[in-house]
């Protein structure tokens, strides 16, 4: 697959500038892919005084509603990106819905997210929810590349570690990868346990499906599979000097709220390094 629209989420945060460079520099190195910037918050609950004669002025809250102020700093962020005459980039709005939901429902249009990792730091005031990333991902079934919240990336993907499982999500993980990995200086695979398709003549089935797609992938599976696997998988990134990381998003319950995989769980909260994700 070709790369030829690029969602990107803004949120007015200052990393919502970090993901907009990113995502129109992945749109100048694959053909001028469209890009749209989709601004999408939680609405609030805005105070607003009520004038009452000779007695103290109350406050009531009106329905919910998104700071002017907070689209104004995305808006900001968006004009100064267009302002560099890259590839197309437009401007939409997620409106009167919830943000995860919204941006959800824009995926489906679009061959590549560009998301950012919570930040348990993060001003309240930029009012996205928790579990945006996981739920954007899980509901929309659209690979997603994760910025972490610290941190610049002006090289992404030179140096690219997969985290191999024979399943849906590593599946589509990688087949969302592929215009990057294609583009990749070295690409590296891990895996864990038996492989449940692995030609007599490759290490394990993905090798050969690399070797299709004219990525030359060096491989190592451990036989064993292994305990604390995130840990470990960021282990390897950093001994690798791995700029990107692709692994699938998995989950394993949506009845009240998202509960993850300990190892998507580990990734999601200790990156340091864009992860692409899919579910």
């Amino acid at each position: 697959m070709e790369i030829k629209s690029i969602l990107v989420h803004l949120d007015g945060s200052p990393r919502s500038a970090v993901r907009l460079h990113i995502a129109h520099q992945l749109a100048r190195e694959h053909d001028s892919a469209r890009v749209t910037a989709l601004f999408a918050v939680e609405p609030q609950p805005m105070p607003v005084p009520v004038s009452v004669p000779d007695g103290p002025v109350p406050t009531v809250l009106v329905p919910k509603q998104v700071a002017p102020e907070q689209r104004a700093r995305a808006r900001a962020i968006f004009d100064a990106a267009l302002a560099e005459h890259g590839p197309p980039l437009v401007w939409h709005e997620v409106q009167g819905d919830l943000p995860a939901w919204g941006i959800a429902q824009a995926a489906l249009y679009a061959d590549l997210l560009v998301l950012g990792q919570y930040d348990p730091n993060h001003l309240p005031t930029y009012d996205v929810p928790k579990d945006l990333v996981e739920s954007v991902i899980v509901d929309s079934g659209r690979p997603a590349l994760v910025i972490p919240h610290t941190g610049m990336f002006d090289s992404l993907g030179r140096n690219t570690l997969v985290a191999w499982k024979p399943s849906r999500e590593t599946a589509r993980a990688v087949s969302g990868a592929m215009p990057l990995l294609k583009r990749a200086d070295r690409v590296q695979v891990v895996a864990w346990g038996k492989d449940s398709f692995a030609p007599a003549e490759t290490t394990f089935g993905i090798d050969r499906y690399l070797a299709w797609h004219g990525v030359e992938a060096k491989a190592h599976r451990y036989p064993e599979p292994a305990t604390e696997l995130g840990e470990i998988l960021l282990s390897h990134v950093a001994d690798e000097s791995a700029d990107l990381l692709v692994m699938g998003c998995y989950s394993h319950s949506r009845l009240r709220e998202l509960v993850l995989g300990g190892v998507t769980r580990t990734v999601l909260k200790s990156m340091t390094v864009p992860v692409l994700m899919a579910h």
